[in-house]
C-alpha cells in the first residue's frame, strides 16, 4: 500500500520485494515512453528501473483493513530492461544519414532531455547496459558512444529467443503455436517498447515476419506523468486505457471463462433485508 503526493490518497501498488522492502530511496521519474514518446512515470529502485503500470476494473474498491480505499486501481512497478527505454534517445543521438554510421557523442549530452530530469539519474545504467548496443571510444578521459545497429539487433533477436523459450510455459495455447505464430507473438509483445521504423522493421525482416497489424501491438498501459510523480487519472486516460483494452482483446483466439452459479451481490443483500422486514 502507498500513498501518493496528496496525504489522503490511499492506492494499492505491487512492487518487488527488494523495491518495497529496501532502504525506501527509490524514485518515480518521468520519462518518454520508448514507442509513443508520451510522458510516462517510471520507478528507479535499488539499481534497476521499472515500469508502473495500472489496471481498473469498471466499479471498484478495496478493503484495506479497517479502511476503504477508493481508487479501486491495481498498480504494479515490473522490471524493464533499460536499453528498450534508451534506444530511441541514442537512435535520435547519432543523427544517422542515409549510408553513414552516425556521430560519436558524449553519454551526458545524450542523456541530457529538456523537461525530462530524471534521464540524469539513470547516467550509471545506460553506461552499462547501453555497451551490449553500442560502439565506444576514448579520448583522453572522455568516452564517447554511437549506437550500432548490428549490435541492436542481435540484442532483439536475442530478446524474441528468450520471449519464444517462456511464452509456452505460460499457456497451453502458446504451446500448440507454430513456430511463425509464436514468433509473431513474441515481436508483437516487444512491439510495446520499440517504433516501427526502423527497428520493428528491422526485426520482421531478419525473422521473414510481415509488418501488419497483429504484429504492430499498441503501447501498453504504462502509468501517465505528472510533474509531481504519480499522476492522478482523468475520465478521458480512463477511457484510452478501456480502448487499449479492448483493442487486445480482439485479439485473442481463447474467450474468456464466464463463472457459472454466480450470484449478483446487490440481490444478496435484497434477499437479507427481505428477510428482516
Amino acid at each position: 500500500m502507498a500513498q501518493s503526493g496528496n496525504a489522503d490518497e490511499t492506492r494499492v501498488f505491487i512492487a518487488p520485494d527488494n523495491v518495497t522492502y529496501g532502504d525506501g530511496r527509490g524514485s518515480f521519474l518521468s520519462l518518454k515512453h520508448p514507442k509513443s514518446g508520451n510522458k510516462a512515470c517510471y520507478l528507479y529502485a535499488d539499481g534497476g528501473l521499472l515500469e508502473i503500470n495500472w489496471f481498473k476494473q469498471s466499479y471498484g474498491s478495496w478493503f484495506l483493513g479497517d479502511y476503504v480505499c477508493e481508487d479501486g486501481r491495481l498498480y504494479t512497478a515490473t522490471p524493464v530492461d533499460p536499453i528498450f527505454i534508451l534506444l530511441p534517445l541514442f537512435e535520435e543521438a547519432r543523427m544517422q544519414k542515409e549510408g553513414d554510421p552516425g556521430k560519436f557523442r558524449q553519454l551526458d549530452e545524450i542523456m541530457y532531455i529538456p523537461g525530462y530530469p530524471g534521464y540524469q539519474q539513470l547516467l550509471s545504467i545506460a553506461e552499462n547496459s547501453m555497451q551490449i548496443v553500442c560502439d565506444f571510444k576514448e579520448i583522453g578521459a572522455t568516452k564517447f558512444v554511437r549506437l550500432n545497429d548490428a549490435k541492436v539487433l542481435r540484442w532483439l533477436l536475442y530478446k524474441v529467443h528468450q520471449l519464444r523459450q517462456v511464452l509456452p510455459t505460460l499457456d497451453k495455447n502458446f504451446a500448440a503455436q507454430t513456430e511463425k505464430a509464436a514468433l509473431t507473438d513474441a515481436v508483437s509483445i516487444m512491439g510495446e517498447y520499440l517504433k516501427e521504423e526502423p527497428w520493428l522493421e528491422l526485426l520482421c525482416s531478419k525473422l521473414k515476419l510481415s509488418l501488419e497489424d497483429e504484429v504492430r501491438a499498441p503501447a501498453n498501459d504504462v502509468l501517465p506523468s505528472t510533474d509531481s510523480g504519480v499522476a492522478s487519472f482523468s475520465t478521458t486516460q480512463e477511457k484510452n486505457g478501456a480502448e487499449k483494452k479492448n483493442a487486445r482483446a480482439g485479439r485473442q483466439t481463447k474467450k474468456a471463462k464466464v463463472e457459472t452459479d454466480s450470484k449478483n451481490i446487490k440481490d444478496m443483500f435484497s434477499r437479507v433485508l427481505r428477510k428482516r422486514g
